[in-house]
Order: structure tokens, then sequence, then C-alpha cells
């Protein structure tokens, strides 16, 4: 399948103190980096989504502006289908620092052309909307809520065909279950830290 990876930078980190978290360091390395470091193994066409597009000029890639006023992740989810390449884009949030190749890889194999969203289901019944992957196909739908102002992901699951994965399915990729940890707050990011040095990543 054609895949693009692509990374939602546009969040105004209001609970950091309007610190931009692509930016935030943990084991001396910024959360943008360390997606990077996962994504360009597994994808040919990489995209930064993002509001601020000065703060990415100096990264290698092509960036996905932002389409509707509003922030959401939706806005960014929006953003990277339309300019990706690809079919098929998979996203994650520069907030979550620890995501595990070993992860995507497995929910990348899950993914099949006629997906429209392929998303891990936790344990606890909760989807990770923002650690999936969705296809063009879901552009209209995404564009429609956007206009109503409704900026909840999973709003239009409804009208297109969703794979939900397991997080059986996905453990082997990452054991310690990180790459769902977000950095919200600065005792996030204290907890970061911590987990980091604790497992070496």
């Amino acid at each position: 399948m054609d895949i693009a990876g692509i990374i939602l930078a546009g969040g105004l980190g209001t609970r950091m103190g309007r610190v931009k978290k692509a930016f935030l360091t943990i084991r001396g390395q910024t959360i943008v980096d360390r997606l990077l470091a996962v994504y360009r193994p597994l994808f040919s066409e990489i995209l930064i989504s993002a509001r601020d597009l000065d703060d990415f000029a100096d990264y290698p890639y092509p960036l996905a502006p932002d389409k509707y006023e509003a922030r959401s992740s939706l806005t960014g989810i929006h953003a990277g289908l339309v300019a990706m390449r690809a079919s098929h884009g998979f996203m994650a949030a520069c907030d979550g620092p620890f995501l595990q190749p070993g992860l995507v890889r497995a929910l990348l194999e899950q993914a099949a052309p006629e997906d429209d969203v392929v998303i891990p289901l936790k344990d606890d019944g909760y989807v990770e909307p923002l650690c999936a992957v969705y296809s063009k196909r879901c552009l209209p739908f995404i564009e429609a809520q956007l206009q109503s102002e409704n900026y909840r992901i999973i709003g239009f699951f409804d009208q297109v065909r969703v794979r939900k994965v397991p997080i059986s399915l996905l453990r082997q990729g990452d054991p310690h279950q990180v790459s769902f940890f977000n950095v919200n707050t600065p005792d996030d990011l204290r907890q970061a830290e911590r987990l980091a040095e604790e497992l070496g990543i």
C-alpha cells in the first residue's frame, strides 16, 4: 500500500505554557526529531502538518499548512490528507515522544487498500485516533465536520470503513505500551524524562 507518514505539529501547547510541543526535548532530542527517526525507515513520503510553517523551514520535508482557521487535531489530519500524494496517511501527534516503530509497522500490516481508517483499539475499549491510518476518502466527511465546527476526530467514523486493530496484535511491537504516552503538561514532561531514562529510549 501507498502510505505517507504525517506528523501533526500544529498544537498550541496551552497546558505547557504555550510552548510548542514539537520542540520539547527528552534526553536531548526534540519530539519532532524523535518522530522523524521512526518515520524515515517506514515511509518514502513524509510531511509535517503545521500552522506555523516557519517553525519547520529548516526541515527537508514538505509542509502541510492548515486549510481551516480552527486549531484542532482534525484540522491537522485534514491538512495532511490534502497535501500528501499517497492514498493513505499514518498520523501521529508531536506530543507523543515514544512512538515505537514496531507498533507502527504492525498497524500498517493490518491496513488494506479498502480501509478508510485503521486504528488501534485499546483494552479499555477506546481507540487511538492520533496513532492511526486515514485514507483520502475521509476528506469530504472531515471537511463537513470542520465546516460545522465539529472537531471530534471519531465523529465521521460511522460514514467510512474503519478497521479497529486490537492492541493484542500490536503489543509485540511496543511491549511497554509507551507509544500512546502523551506530553501535555510540565508534569508529563518530567515523567517522560524519567521513563526515557528507565527504558533507555
